[in-house]
């Protein structure tokens, strides 16, 4: 009978000992849990655990049709979200350091040498021409000669002008622009994206230079004086994508931009300010809105992730102040890994927009779910937040 109490008395006791521990221990992660704490997560937050999901998830669809991963007809070539989302998933296995992850998203793109070489978009829009950051990775990391002949030919074509080039096009190229240039937010990603890949891969000050002038020129045009930007100069509404593109685009370059390049400063001043000018936006629950600065909007998933890793970059170059806009990163994080279902789909993306001078008509985009306009950003943010 002694005994038996006795091993009782014993198994209480350590039964007490290990809730104490674990009690200690989930106390001390809260502690480490900080308002801007980049580092330690809750369970199922972190961003290892995220970006595996989501790049994998990836790797399981087909191409998009323009993000839509269920696409009524099948897609003719592959679109800017695909692009968007292939870079994020190669960039993510970089930082984690998983060479099979890596090898799978160069597999991925392989068909496109041959059975799926249909499938290469004309390098004749600014959304296509996007597509050249692909092969500039894949070549980072590989340093095989046809990654970087494919990549360039897209860099390089975005200056060239083509023989049937209109008017404008031609305006903006006798000034030294992209004849590609059409003063929309979206392009300030499409552009710089490419052009920053061409110059980390070959080291010319050409490309940089060249999606630098084209930076400014658009923040010259068309950020307001509350640091945010219309659609375009005919669309008087601050969508929240757009402003995302421009975000993640000022992101892109600055990580690239020599610290001595003339217009690093101009380009800096302007993400400065519409990061200021976010802060002020940023619901109380990380998230912003389908039109940030109108409080009846919905809030939509791919312009908030897009605006999480503009911050989470600023905060890890130090470009921001840590506490100020690490919180807000952090929040914006936590609140989009709340909007993934059980398939690892993000909800809430709103549906490709096109430039319209019309209130309902933002208000009123279709709500995707697992659309590549938000897995693609969701992948840079688990990716910035290893860096």
């Amino acid at each position: 009978m002694n005994s038996k109490i006795s091993s009782f008395f014993t198994q209480t006791v350590r039964l007490q000992i290990s809730i104490l521990l674990l009690s200690t221990f989930c106390l001390s992660t809260q502690a480490k849990q900080k308002p801007d704490d980049l580092k330690n997560w809750p369970a199922h937050k972190s961003p290892v655990e995220i970006g595996t999901r989501i790049a994998e998830k990836f790797l399981k669809t087909s191409h998009s049709r323009y993000g839509n991963t269920r696409p009524a007809t099948p897609p003719t070539q592959i679109t800017y979200p695909d692009v968007c989302a292939w870079l994020g998933g190669m960039w993510f296995a970089e930082v984690t350091k998983n060479q099979p992850l890596f090898n799978r998203f160069e597999a991925r793109f392989s068909p496109l040498f041959d059975s799926e070489k249909n499938l290469q978009p004309k390098p004749n829009h600014v959304d296509n021409n996007v597509f050249g950051a692909v092969p500039l990775e894949l070549y980072l990391q590989t340093k095989q000669q046809k990654y970087l002949d494919l990549g360039l030919m897209y860099a390089d074509t975005q200056w060239k002008l083509p023989e049937n080039a209109t008017k404008e096009a031609r305006e903006w190229a006798d000034q030294g622009y992209s004849w590609q240039t059409r003063i929309w937010i979206d392009d300030m990603f499409m552009i710089t994206a490419v052009q920053a890949q061409a110059f980390r891969v070959t080291g010319d000050r050409m490309y940089i230079d060249r999606a630098a002038k084209e930076m400014v020129l658009y923040l010259d045009k068309i950020q307001l004086e509350n640091g945010l930007f219309y659609h375009s100069p005919d669309t008087h509404f601050s969508w929240g994508r757009g402003n995302g593109w421009m975000a993640a685009g000022m992101a892109e370059i600055l990580r690239s931009l020599p610290k001595n390049h003339p217009d690093r400063a101009k380009i800096m001043a302007g993400y400065h300010k519409m990061m200021a000018s976010l802060l002020k936006y940023q619901e109380p629950d990380g998230m912003w809105r389908q039109l940030i600065d109108d409080p009846a909007a919905w809030k939509e998933t791919s312009g908030t992730a897009m605006f999480t890793y503009a911050m989470i970059t600023g905060v890890k170059n130090g470009w921001l102040d840590k506490k100020i806009y690490g919180a807000a990163a952090r929040k914006g994080w936590l609140a989009l890994t709340g909007y993934i279902n059980a398939e690892d789909e993000l909800t809430e993306v709103c549906e490709g927009t096109n430039i319209k001078n019309d209130h309902d008509y933002y208000l009123q985009r279709k709500r995707i779910v697992g659309d590549l306009h938000g897995q693609a950003p969701l992948l840079w943010c688990a990716t910035a937040l290893l860096r």
